[in-house]
């Protein structure tokens, strides 16, 4: 049975480092949430605490309403997938699947049964046989959820378990990881710095930045609506233009910029003379834009299969990108040649400077 996950305050000191500063959020049963951010932020920290492979400095951690604190890994009601996987390469699958269960003495006949049902559900009727070395990476990655949810946690733990994968096979593991999430129930708690995963499989999404918290929620308000710089430049692609409060009514910023008077959203309440950074996504521009019109000279074209992204740089050494869907025939942005872009105030958005990525 999931429970929830809480976390009160929670801060991790190493030394004179900080670690994770004064988080507090709370995770729901049998939700899929994820801490999405940069190497060092912070997050994988955040998942040995709540496993129990650490101590908070300070704060708590309660899982289903009971505080973890002195209370060893083994005794929680997790279960944690590392980022090698860690299975026994002299072991079976079955027997991977199992050991778990063979430590707490469950007898051979229901560790059989458990372990069958448990290949059924990751898609690995056949498998149970077959030595570790004689699995795909995908197969592999499926034995090792399979042997985390064996011993029935309440929560699934998972330390960016797709990153040594190609391209190809880590886009089918997230949709694997997502429908046994959702088949089981598990609350699962997912860490990574790759973007595409988090906002492919997560119902909810913590952004990281220097052990804080800068953004919870789903993947499409974390992506068009930014509270923070950070945010706006880490969570997928943007383009920037820094500057200064000129006006600001109704919601609209209006931003002095090198290439001239810009609006966008203003959600933080800017005022004039405030610094700050206007972001932009680059599906949003638009070519023969009307509204915030930029002058530019096209650099190059990326093709990209779906889409082809434009590099676009201004005459005052601004530059943006465009991306335009393909569809066949000539690039929309020849290189070398002039263009005119813009965007619509609704698509971009105004924030303090802070910390971009």
């Amino acid at each position: 049975m999931s429970r929830d996950v809480a976390l009160d305050r929670v801060t991790m000191r190493f030394g004179a480092i900080t670690a994770v500063r004064d988080v507090s959020l709370t995770i729901g049963a049998g939700e899929f949430f994820s801490f999405l951010g940069p190497s060092g932020c912070g997050k994988t920290t955040i998942l040995r605490m709540i496993s129990g492979f650490m101590e908070p400095t300070s704060g708590a951690i309660r899982i289903g309403g009971q505080d973890m604190r002195g209370i060893g890994p083994n005794k929680r009601p997790t279960a944690l997938i590392f980022q090698n996987l860690a299975l026994f390469p002299l072991m079976t699958v079955g027997e991977n699947i199992g050991f778990g269960l063979e430590v707490r003495g469950v007898p051979k006949v229901e560790r059989h049964s458990a372990v069958q049902r448990l290949l059924d559900l990751v898609a690995l009727p056949d498998a149970a046989d077959k030595r570790v070395t004689e699995l795909s990476g995908g197969q592999r990655q499926r034995v090792a959820i399979a042997r985390a949810l064996a011993v029935e946690p309440s929560v699934l733990l998972l330390d960016e378990p797709l990153s040594a994968l190609d391209l190809k096979l880590r886009q089918h593991m997230r949709a694997e990881l997502r429908a046994i999430q959702r088949r089981t129930g598990v609350t699962f708690i997912y860490i990574t710095h790759d973007q595409g995963e988090a906002l492919t499989m997560s119902d909810r999404i913590a952004v990281m930045n220097h052990g804080v918290i800068e953004q919870v929620g789903d993947g499409a308000s974390i992506y068009d609506h930014p509270d923070t710089a950070f945010v706006a430049a880490f969570v997928g692609e943007a383009n920037r233009f820094a500057g200064t409060v000129a006006e600001v009514a109704d919601g609209i910023a209006a931003l002095d910029t090198p290439v001239g008077r810009l609006l966008g959203r203003n959600p933080r309440g800017l005022r004039p003379g405030d610094r700050a950074v206007l972001f932009v996504r680059p599906e949003r521009m638009r070519e023969d834009g009307a509204e915030n019109a930029l002058a530019a000279r096209v650099s190059h074209c990326d093709f990209e299969g779906a889409f082809v992204t434009a590099v676009l740089e201004t005459a005052d050494g601004v530059r943006l990108q465009v991306h335009t869907p393909h569809r066949g025939g000539a690039l929309p942005f020849p290189p070398e040649s002039a263009a005119r872009v813009g965007f619509c105030a609704g698509d971009a958005v105004v924030l303090p400077p802070g910390d971009a990525a």
